[in-house]
């Protein structure tokens, strides 16, 4: 237990020396302020540790980076492409094995072969760099909202430099960060069966604490006391997809935060005002992908979803691979990134919308990206899509779709050389559905993962 004393967080013995395991500049103020985020009495369970992991140049470095994103502009295109992507294009050939194999790099990036999400699947190692320091790197997999999983090659410095194009998109709509030493700065919500929770601080902003929280009840002692430990820490910014944001909705928090940042699905403008009215604040529709980290920002000023990263080339290819004129919708496809583990050229995102340009800079128009989407259980209740993501985990399918019919019944589909699981699979999804049926998936390339009948199924 955590006791609180004298306007202070009594620390356990040993706690401090076991957070900065992942915490390595932690202070006595930052244990204190995980103290406070796990010991209030309001507080869910967390059920995991995690931590920023960086160094003490780490976070130096990150300060003079974000000086750097939000000062930087992004005014290239199709005719004028970036100054930096020959020598970037040139040093993805020199070090990363895939483009090794490939021989010299062309003269002109159109030239090269668009890869996909399934090249990175089968062997993920081949496209991180020859000169990455192995023992500092972190490995996530990730299944995204469409279910096929990914193994994703990261770094301390990689996480941390999140917060700077976190910060540009902010600042396009008058925000600016300010919580420091004794705030807390972030949360980050779910709302899941299942979900990685932990607590952290954030060193470029005074050690700020950090937290991931899961809304559903299951996690927490109470279901009050979602409401109530959301007021008691007031973070400055929440974070989350709209079917988190759909649940935050329905509790009566009073605490009102500088901003919303909607990340990994689509956020519908319905759902964005409603938010918004219910804040009164910003409510960003943030573009992300794990892959690339995030992409762009949703300004109706600019009739779209406007760039954020300033060494991210963007292209919108045909079926075919080949790019498209402005205004023409296409796949959209990315070569850079400030993922120096992953660095992706000409990577096939599965997501459509066109390119224009203007005094906002590139701005991706008519942005079709994931869609969020629940399920309604024989109960009557709601499940989240990545709850079922989570129910099939076991199993080693690479391909599967589910639909959810208007009565209810749930379509489960799956590709040929899947169908001796369908068995077990069914046996995993009996606690949420009466009936299931198995279909055959013949679809080569990515899906439409998750799909629905159901007018309420989409938040």
């Amino acid at each position: 237990m955590v006791a609180r004393m004298s306007g202070e967080w009594n620390l356990p013995v040993g706690a401090w020396e076991f957070d900065r395991d992942y915490c390595p500049t932690l202070t006595q103020a930052g244990a204190q302020m995980l103290a406070r985020l796990r010991g209030h009495p309001s507080a869910p369970v967390y059920r995991n540790r995690s931590g920023n992991k960086l160094l003490a140049q780490e976070v130096q470095a990150l300060r003079e980076y974000e000086r750097e994103v939000l000062d930087a502009a992004i005014a290239w295109s199709m005719d004028a492409p970036p100054a930096w992507l020959a020598a970037f294009l040139a040093q993805a050939y020199a070090t990363v094995p895939y483009y090794q194999a490939c021989g010299s790099p062309p003269a002109r990036l159109m030239d090269v072969a668009p890869i996909s999400r399934a090249e990175l699947a089968h062997d993920i190692a081949a496209f991180v760099p020859d000169n990455v320091e192995l023992a500092r790197m972190i490995n996530f997999q990730t299944t995204g909202t469409t279910g096929h999983p990914l193994l994703i090659a990261s770094h301390p410095l990689v996480a941390g430099r999140y917060l700077a194009y976190h910060k540009r998109a902010l600042q396009r709509f008058g925000v600016t960060l300010r919580h420091g030493a004794g705030q807390v700065g972030v949360m980050l919500l779910g709302h899941q069966r299942r979900c990685f929770t932990y607590v952290s601080v954030t060193p470029t902003m005074g050690e700020s604490g950090l937290a991931k929280i899961n809304l559903h009840v299951d996690d927490w002692r109470h279901p009050d006391d979602r409401a109530r430990y959301l007021d008691a820490m007031a973070p400055e910014l929440l974070a989350g997809d709209p079917i988190s944001f759909a649940e935050l909705l329905t509790l009566p928090m009073t605490h009102k935060p500088a901003a919303l940042l909607s990340v990994s699905m689509m956020l519908l403008p319905g759902m964005r005002t409603r938010l918004e009215e219910r804040f009164g604040c910003p409510v960003l529709d943030i573009y992300s992908l794990n892959e690339v980290g995030p992409v762009a920002v949703f300004d109706e000023r600019a009739g779209g979803h406007v760039l954020l990263q300033h060494r991210l080339y963007v292209e919108i290819l045909d079926a075919d691979g080949r790019s498209v004129p402005d205004g023409e919708r296409g796949e959209i496809t990315v070569t850079g990134g400030f993922n120096f583990c992953l660095p992706l050229v000409r990577y096939r995102t599965g997501d459509y919308a066109s390119l224009a340009h203007g005094p906002h800079g590139p701005v991706l128009v008519g942005l079709a990206g994931r869609s969020p989407l629940r399920y309604r259980t024989q109960s009557g209740a709601w499940i989240n899509n990545i709850d079922i993501t989570h129910a099939l985990k076991p199993l080693a399918i690479a391909l599967f779709g589910v639909h959810q019919y208007a009565d209810g019944a749930v379509a489960l589909r799956l590709s040929p050389g899947a169908m001796p699981q369908a068995g077990q699979a069914r046996a995993l999804l009996a606690p949420f559905f009466a009936a299931i049926t198995i279909e055959v998936l013949l679809a080569e390339d990515k899906i439409i993962q998750y799909t629905s009948d159901l007018q309420d199924a989409y938040a």
